[in-house]
């Protein structure tokens, strides 16, 4: 199986983004304050490339302004968007999804649906939602689910083994849609993704993380069967000026080229 990826970058590095991400992935609040941004992905689409459009909730504690997420989606027409949500919040996400469809219809883009809750009984109900209206389902990677099933001596081990066994027990219990695409949203230790790879978890269409470029900008080297034990605290959002140094750029370069190992390409 092959799992697409990207990696959100700084401004600086957009253009060569390009050779190293098999789509590009945007985040909408940043479209606000950054023409050249917008304009990069505006750019991309004509080139054809694939764009997922992101409503910025991990960045900004909530899901972007409807209306003005509506008029950059019509301005930008990406392949596929992230419906408004609500941080494990089940039953707000389903509330928000139904509320975004009675008001707004994008046919010429594909929607995706981020899976929201605290709980089993939530996660698997805001699930079961997504498998039925939403084209593709997204799952994050820092669910507080995850910090009482995941297994590890600290957090980022706990949050990915945690969905790691989140994915496993809706498989086993029949609830995976095979029928569906899925994107994972986010990491905290790249390693984890290898485990989908060498399960043959084969409808995980996509992955997009920051970590090999945020890890780049704060002089971290990849391994390629791991990628690294720890994982910086800076949003990419809020680097996203950041100026890529030489050094950094062949960094940058190196660890994208290890993600991929990690995925087994």
């Amino acid at each position: 199986m092959r799992i697409e990826v990207s990696h959100e970058s700084p401004i600086s590095i957009l253009d060569k983004s390009l050779e190293y991400n098999d789509y590009c992935y945007a985040l909408v609040h940043l479209f606000e304050t950054h023409e050249n941004y917008f304009n990069f992905f505006k750019d991309a689409k004509l080139l054809d490339k694939e764009i997922y459009l992101d409503n910025s909730i991990f960045e900004l504690g909530e899901s972007f302004d409807y209306d003005k997420y509506s008029n950059w989606i019509e301005k930008l027409e990406p392949n596929i968007y992230i419906v408004p949500d609500v941080l494990e919040d089940s039953t707000g996400t389903v509330r928000e999804w139904i509320e975004w469809e009675n008001n707004y219809c994008f046919p010429q883009c594909r929607t995706m649906g981020v899976v929201q809750g605290k709980t089993w009984n939530d996660l698997i109900e805001c699930y079961r939602f997504m498998s039925e209206c939403a084209d593709m389902i997204a799952i994050s990677f820092d669910y507080s689910y995850y910090q009482i099933t995941g297994k590890g001596g600290n957090s980022l081990q706990r949050n990915s083994s945690g969905r790691q066994r989140f994915i496993r027990q809706l498989i086993d219990e029949g609830i995976w849609d095979w029928n569906k695409p899925h994107h994972l949203l986010g990491c905290s230790l790249a390693r984890e993704f290898r485990w989908y790879v060498d399960n043959n978890i084969y409808n995980i269409k996509s992955i997009d993380t920051s970590n090999p470029i945020i890890a780049s900008m704060h002089g971290l080297s990849y391994n390629d069967e791991y990628g690294i034990t720890t994982k910086p605290s800076t949003l990419l959002a809020d680097m996203v000026d950041h100026c890529i140094s030489d050094n950094e750029l062949e960094r940058v370069e190196y660890n994208t080229r290890m993600f991929k190992k990690i995925i087994r390409r």
